[in-house]
């Protein structure tokens, strides 16, 4: 194995390797969790025309006391085509057009008195009158290029008048797991067999993380079988994972079936615990990432290393820290790589605390299990106290 290179330096051969990807069309309704390609502006004013704030009656302004005939109703969707004299009230919803230069009075503050309406309170030029463009005017920008498509997006970009969105095309994920110990969910294990967690695993979080699952596969640790399975998941895919074989044991074909293959390593080997052995490379355009075969370990390196590849890809960046806390306990250190454990989140007293989320080893799948994040452990001799200060990295979970 090389040199060990930190998690920001790995970080960064990743992110260098990144060739975003190209943009399609998509009905707007498609478009939930996807990233703009191209911003979103106003087709036109929103709201179109002058409505109401409030249940009530579309009035001339004036003083109180008035008794005003009604003449007619404005409803949302089918407007009072009246043109409103001083005397005259029409009964309004709210969002329902209001009628040119009239104002509104709240259902409150009127009584019905022998067919009138009479003013319980004076009424302001323009009162509770949203008036045309308040939301939005035309031309305006309201998403930028870059955006993730969430419900208020979406709500937003139909709202300014978007039937279709131009987005940045999925990237497609394949996701390869090793080990002739795996067995389906649910098989009956013989001596020496577990279950496949990682497949399924690493294939929901690129989901989470925006990619279009191809699904996962498992290898056989036979040397044809590995190289044929990579052949096929890099003739498909964006982004390869794989999941054990990287380290250098007699049954782990991944590297040299990657070499044979044409795939360029950029790394191998990170100053990390858990996720010493992880690996990069790439063919072309398409990124393969190796992951350590405990689970923890590809957890922590997706959320490290897969996630922002995947990101980028789309167009987007993640945030290089969610913040910063305080441990909550002491916490054991590397003396040669920074950790990345799992933490419950506590905010108290204007503090974010951290809490080490049960036992940290590398196989341990249950301290992922409530977790709110990955706080970086310094590498030092001796414990990092509790109120040390650490930095958070997102947990894709």
């Amino acid at each position: 194995m090389a040199e060990l290179i930190t998690i920001a330096e790995a970080q960064e051969r990743v992110l260098a390797a990144v060739r975003p990807l190209a943009a399609e069309t998509v009905a707007v309704a498609d478009a939930l969790e996807r990233v703009l390609a191209r911003p979103v502006n106003a087709e036109g004013d929103v709201p179109p025309f002058p409505s109401s704030a409030m249940d009530g009656y579309a009035v001339q302004a004036g003083p109180a006391g008035r008794r005003l005939r009604v003449v007619g109703e404005s409803r949302a969707g089918a407007p009072a085509e009246l043109a409103l004299g001083d005397d005259e009230a029409i009964r309004i919803s709210t969002g329902a057009a209001v009628p040119a230069g009239a104002a509104v009075i709240p259902q409150e503050e009127v009584e019905l008195q022998d067919g009138l309406v009479l003013l319980g309170a004076t009424v302001q030029p323009g009162a509770h009158v949203r008036p045309a463009g308040e939301v939005m005017r035309s031309g305006q920008p309201v998403l930028e290029e870059g955006s993730r498509i969430g419900p208020a997006e979406l709500a937003a970009a139909i709202s300014a008048g978007a039937a279709t969105l131009e987005v940045v095309r999925r990237p497609r994920a394949a996701v390869l797991s090793t080990g002739d110990e795996l067995r389906e969910p649910g098989a009956r294990l013989r001596p020496g067999e577990i279950y496949n967690s990682n497949g399924p695993m690493l294939d929901a979080l690129g989901v989470l993380a925006g990619a279009l699952s191809l699904g996962a596969r498992q290898l056989a640790d036979d040397p044809a079988a590995t190289e044929a399975g990579l052949d096929a998941a890099l003739g498909s895919a964006d982004v390869v994972i794989i999941s054990g074989g990287v380290s250098v044991g007699p049954h782990d074909h991944v590297k040299p079936a990657l070499a044979k293959l044409g795939v360029e390593e950029r790394f191998w080997g990170v100053a990390l615990q858990p996720g010493k052995p992880t690996w990069f490379g790439t063919r072309g355009d398409t990124l393969v990432f190796g992951l350590p075969g405990n689970p923890v370990s590809a957890a922590v390196t997706f959320s490290l290393f897969v996630a922002p590849g995947l990101a980028a890809l789309q167009r987007r960046r993640l945030g290089d820290a969610l913040a910063s806390a305080v441990l909550g306990s002491p916490v054991a250190r590397n003396p040669r790589r920074e950790q990345a454990i799992r933490v419950r989140l506590e905010h108290m007293n204007g503090e974010t605390i951290a809490h080490p989320n049960g036992p940290q080893g590398s196989h341990v799948i249950t301290s992922l299990v409530g977790a709110d994040a990955l706080a970086l452990i310094p590498r030092g001799e001796g414990p990092l106290a509790a109120g040390a200060t650490v930095a958070l990295r997102p947990l894709i979970r």
